[in-house]
């Protein structure tokens, strides 16, 4: 069985979007062993240099990294590569068919990911060249990997 976390920089706030994160982790109980890891965001003033915004980004990164250890990593960012819902499964699949026991899929904080990170991932991945709220995004991602998840398994869900 994998191991699939998210992990995050912040904390959802929101008690709707907990309810639906939580509804989908329990649909993912299943599939996989899912974890959430939600690491501390650096803070900045209202309007930071570009030299605050690259030193927070490290910070954060050096966390995610850790977070990360052991793991295969994708990042996602704006500039990653696009999936549909059905290429998005065969990739979980396929991690899974190649040894990959453990997936980290790392979304940064409004600022983005650090360099590094994105160079230590094995993908870069985009859902939308729009932008999404982070906390939004926590959901749509726990959604499609579950959705993957029923492609794999030949559930009904993704018809």
């Amino acid at each position: 069985m994998q191991n699939i976390r998210i992990i995050c920089v912040g904390k959802l706030k929101e008690s709707y979007l907990r309810e639906a994160f939580a509804e989908y982790e329990k649909r993912l109980r299943p599939y996989c062993r899912f974890e959430l890891i939600e690491l501390t965001e650096e803070r900045l003033p209202n309007e930071p240099s570009e030299t605050l915004i690259r030193r927070a980004l490290q910070a954060e990164g050096e966390r995610i990294l850790k977070a990360a250890e052991g793991s295969e990593i994708f990042a996602l960012c704006i500039e990653g590569k696009e999936f549909t819902s059905t290429q998005f499964a065969q990739r979980i699949g396929k991690a899974a068919v190649e040894g990959e026991q453990s997936l980290s899929f790392v979304i940064g904080s409004s600022f983005d990911l650090s360099d590094e990170v994105k160079n230590s991932a094995r993908e870069k991945i985009s859902f939308s060249r729009m932008t999404f709220p982070h906390q939004l995004f926590r959901v749509m991602l726990a959604e499609q990997i579950y959705r993957a998840f029923s492609i794999l398994g030949g559930g009904k869900y993704h018809k």
